[in-house]
């Protein structure tokens, strides 16, 4: 063989071995990345060529699938029952936009393709397992009667178990009907609609827009001051002029009432009547640090928090001078909050100083309703305050309700213990303040346990009637009491 064809011959081979490697390449790793792809259309064939798995609330599903029946090469379309009843739970899952919440989490699960659920059939003959369910923790009772007391309102209320870290309710308004997503072919007229839509009805307030907590962040910085050793009890007298001087500025701080005893009040006297000028002076007594540290036990700052949906941080600020701090005891300045990060608060108070981690997902199951994981059993618990600091707070909070401003979330039968909030909106509190109301209560005849927060960002009160006691505490009283019906 001369030299020419000899060379010939190995570019010839080379070239053969470059295309081999470079099919190897695209079918091993380019090929999934291409099947991987968002955009790739034949996922979504195959996501929707059969049912999806469900969303299961109280025992019953709510979410389906139906045929779409239009010559379409989707051949089902998800379905919802109580769409908007649900929304800020199931999230939407959609043929032309990413799944959210609990559809978007669950999703491999929910359309067949989670490795868990393949049997060894499914694996020798390639084919996609039958979808799984995701069982949720939400009581329908409670979810109803939150989405009905706000009604129009828009807000968010959140009911969580304290024992169990159980996610009872997670409601958002206003709402969405997720089915209006769903259809590619009418899929884009809704998005746009809904994403012009000044009230963001796409935002799950409940769990991810915090915004500031007001005055039942004062919860937290009388646990800290419990804590800490600043005072011993909620009925020790505390050193609090009326009024307060911000430090370091000439900005006097006053209460809401001029009439209030919150002069050198207690605790107890200062929540009943929510005394400003008690925890501005408590928190910059204590200082940021003490005051942080005892937010964060608590879930502030916790940019991790998963219920399975990833929640927002709700966050208690740092590098504040003596004035913010003052500020920050009342739930003002940069203090932001979810109705999440709130019901944990009363929560963690009711369980006697424990909290349990807060969950919406009990289990999820195969087809056939073999449990894959549990999550109730997959809960962490952790003592953040004292049990004594616990239930001086439930014994202060109980007065809130009986003889100070939360007098509208009695109920006959149930101890309740609460805190009602009004935030700042606004430059100068130029706009609508916030109603906030977070409470736990208690039944007499079964000991039965739950803890909410009720968010009112806005409503059709004049904004001398906006108050925590007015606007939130009803809503949250008819979260309890559906909870602890007997």
């Amino acid at each position: 063989m001369n030299r020419t064809i000899r060379r010939a011959s190995v570019f010839t081979l080379l070239l053969v071995v470059a295309l081999l490697a470079r099919a190897t390449w695209v079918q091993f790793y380019d090929g999934k990345a291409l099947a991987d792809d968002k955009d790739n259309r034949r996922n979504v064939i195959a996501t929707y060529s059969a049912p999806l798995g469900n969303i299961i609330v109280g025992g019953r599903a709510v979410t389906g699938s139906a045929r779409t029946g239009d010559g379409s090469d989707l051949a089902y379309k998800r379905t919802y029952k109580d769409g908007e009843l649900y929304a800020a739970v199931t999230g939407y899952a959609s043929q032309s936009y990413a799944p959210t919440q609990l559809e978007g989490i669950y999703q491999d699960l929910l359309n067949g393709t989670d490795s868990r659920l393949r049997t060894v059939m499914d694996t020798v003959t390639d084919k996609r397992a039958d979808p799984g369910n995701v069982v949720t923790t939400i009581d329908p009772d409670v979810q109803k009667a939150a989405y009905d007391a706000l009604g129009d309102k828009k807000g968010a209320a959140v009911a969580i178990d304290p024992a169990t870290g159980k996610i009872l309710a997670v409601v958002s308004t206003p709402s969405y009907d997720p089915a209006s997503l769903t259809d590619a072919d009418t899929a884009g007229s809704a998005w746009k609609k809904l994403n012009a839509d000044a009230d963001k009805p796409l935002t799950n307030r409940a769990l991810r827009q915090p915004l500031p907590p007001g005055s039942t962040f004062k919860l937290v910085v009388a646990a800290a001051a419990l804590e800490d050793g600043l005072y011993s009890s909620v009925d020790e007298k505390t050193a609090s002029p009326n009024p307060y001087t911000l430090p370091g500025t000439s900005t006097v701080l006053s209460n809401e009432s001029a009439s209030a005893p919150c002069e050198n009040a207690s605790i107890r006297v200062a929540l009943e009547y929510s005394c400003n000028t008690v925890f501005a002076k408590m928190a910059a007594t204590l200082g940021q640090d003490k005051v942080r540290a005892t937010a964060e036990k608590f879930g502030f700052n916790d940019s991790t928090q998963d219920t399975p949906v990833r929640a927002y941080a709700s966050v208690y600020p740092t590098k504040m001078d003596d004035a913010e701090t003052a500020l920050s005891g009342i739930g003002q300045f940069d203090v932001t909050a979810t109705p999440l990060q709130m019901a944990m608060v009363s929560a963690a108070i009711a369980n006697d100083g424990k909290l349990v981690s807060p969950h919406m997902v009990s289990q999820i199951t195969d087809g056939g309703g073999d449990v894959l994981k549990d999550y109730d059993d997959d809960t962490s618990t952790q003592q953040i305050v004292s049990s004594s600091t616990a239930r001086q707070l439930q014994s202060a909070m109980q007065s809130v309700i009986t003889d100070g401003t939360g007098t509208n979330a009695r109920i006959p039968g149930v101890t309740v213990g609460g805190k009602t909030g009004t935030a700042q909106h606004g430059e100068n509190n130029s706009k609508t303040p916030y109603a906030w109301f977070t409470s736990y209560g208690k039944s007499d005849s079964t000991g039965k346990e739950v803890a909410v927060s009720v968010l009112v960002e806005q409503s059709d009160a004049a904004r001398s009637e906006v108050s925590g006691n007015g606007l939130a505490a009803p809503v949250a009283k008819a979260m309890m009491k559906a909870a602890l019906k007997s």
